[in-house]
């Protein structure tokens, strides 16, 4: 049989998870648990290596995160199949066709699993045994999904009834009857209590020709434009960036919805594996360590008389008195307080950011770069103090801005400063400034982090105030996030 190819699909946004999650990093790549902890997308990544018979991954991702993916692979120690750079957000069937068409490009009898880069599996070996009982029945031409059998009536899952068991796998899988949208709550229970209705995971194990095949039957325009896409496909640091035209021209739209709703040839494989999509705040506290009161707690909190709550803090203490069943999240720019059954909801708070143009749906005050990250201290109408953390090696394109000034001030490591003509080592308090418009370029030469902090003086302090030049990460001039 050929290797299985796992197939991560990390071009999400996390909404649900606000304020912890941003658009400019989603909630794959938060270590919920702790820093020493795996993110999401780490626990994923490391899923399926354990066989023989894996392939190195292949992942889908948005272009704005690509060093934030190439930093997990770092971290798990693992080199990825293909890293594809998704131009524009085209949900999972375009990204999916993608992935099928550069599997059956080496290997036309090639299974795929595929899987959100943001799921939590409790059970990673009973997950890595149902993977290899499903590679089986998909390799007949069948397009596989896990079913989770339902602990409770789940108003947040979309659901699948269990039709007639396949004959070549009896008692293993099962034909697909059909698809359920998520459901109200007299419905979900309902669902549960019959029996043959299972979660849908959002995990498939697919034969990749099959798919294709399916592809050009059912959605023949998502096809061509991810041929396209991969046709046009430009290697860009270790990624492939898909081509920006031909991926748009795809429509925007679910493997469910374009595919597997609509197949004759969807089946399903019944699992147990401790799985949770972590799709609220809720969710987490159902997956999350807790107190004998029911209370979870991250960061620094006083709880009196409080029970069956959720908190995060990054920064503040977080005091409670009398109160349960809340949903607390506290970062340094934005505060969440809900209702822990209205969790589901917390999206509503982002389309309302978006529609107003608010910076806290976008990015944290700590803004994750290639070369580390800058984290703004303090801000007024003409001045900005910030963090920057450089990481070893690592070094900022040549740059200038027009309308402010900065002072660097080293307080940990040595840097390598540029400044128009001039190169110098700055050591730890010692600082240099920097005018307007004049050419400069920070490195980190050491084998050690490298922190400084920078006052930027001026009229105009946003980020696009930025004019690049030699710029190891390949950076478009437009790319200031």
């Amino acid at each position: 049989m050929s290797k299985i190819y796992p197939i991560i699909l990390s071009g999400g946004s996390g909404t649900r998870l606000w304020p912890l999650s941003r658009s400019m990093y989603p909630k794959q790549f938060i270590r919920f648990f702790g820093e020493g902890t795996s993110s999401f997308l780490g626990a994923t990544l490391k899923r399926l290596t354990g066989g023989t018979g894996f392939a190195p991954p292949i992942l889908l991702c948005n272009n704005d995160h690509r060093f934030l993916v190439k930093d997990e692979l770092d971290r798990a120690g693992i080199e990825a199949g293909a890293v594809y750079l998704e131009p524009v957000a085209r949900n999972t069937a375009p990204a999916i066709a993608v992935a099928a068409l550069a599997v059956t490009a080496t290997d036309p009898n090639g299974v795929m699993v595929v899987m959100p880069s943001d799921h939590i599996i409790r059970d990673e070996v009973k997950f890595v045994a149902a993977v290899e009982r499903a590679a089986p029945v998909a390799a007949t031409g069948r397009l596989v999904l896990f079913g989770i059998k339902p602990a409770e009536a789940h108003t947040g899952y979309g659901y699948i009834r269990q039709g007639a068991a396949l004959p070549d796998f009896p008692g293993a899988a099962f034909a697909v009857d059909a698809f359920f949208e998520k459901p109200d709550a007299a419905t979900a229970a309902a669902y549960v209590a019959a029996g043959s209705y299972f979660w849908n995971s959002g995990i498939f194990v697919l034969h990749a020709r099959t798919f294709v095949e399916e592809l050009a039957r059912l959605a023949p325009g998502i096809l061509e434009a991810a041929r396209g896409a991969l046709a046009g496909a430009k290697p860009d640091l270790g990624c492939l960036r898909l081509d920006r035209a031909a991926f748009a021209a795809a429509p925007s739209i679910s493997v469910d919805y374009a595919v597997m709703e609509k197949t004759a040839l969807a089946a399903m494989l019944p699992i147990d594996v401790g799985w949770n999509d972590v799709g609220s705040w809720g969710s987490l506290w159902d997956v999350a360590p807790r107190d004998a009161d029911g209370n979870s707690v991250h960061g620094d909190a006083i709880i009196e008389d409080s029970t069956n709550l959720y908190i995060h803090s990054e920064r503040s203490l977080v005091a409670t008195i009398g109160v349960k069943d809340l949903v607390i999240v506290d970062t340094p720019d934005a505060l969440l307080v809900a209702d822990k059954s209205r969790s589901q909801d917390v999206s509503t708070i982002v389309k309302r950011l978006k529609a107003s143009n608010r910076k806290e749906q976008e990015q944290h005050l700590r803004n994750h770069r290639p070369w580390g990250y800058f984290e703004t201290l303090n801000i007024a109408p003409r001045f900005q103090v910030k963090l920057l953390h450089v990481k070893p090696g690592a070094k900022l394109s040549m740059q200038m801005h027009h309308h402010r000034s900065e002072h660097w001030i080293v307080v940990q490591g040595t840097a390598n400063v540029v400044i128009g003509d001039i190169e110098k080592l700055v050591r730890e308090n010692e600082s240099v400034y920097i005018f307007s418009t004049q050419w400069h370029r920070l490195e980190n030469p050491g084998k050690v982090p490298l922190e400084l902090i920078e006052v930027q003086i001026g009229t105009y302090l946003g980020e696009d105030d930025i004019v690049r030049t030699d710029d190891i990460y390949h950076r478009a001039p437009e790319e200031t996030r």
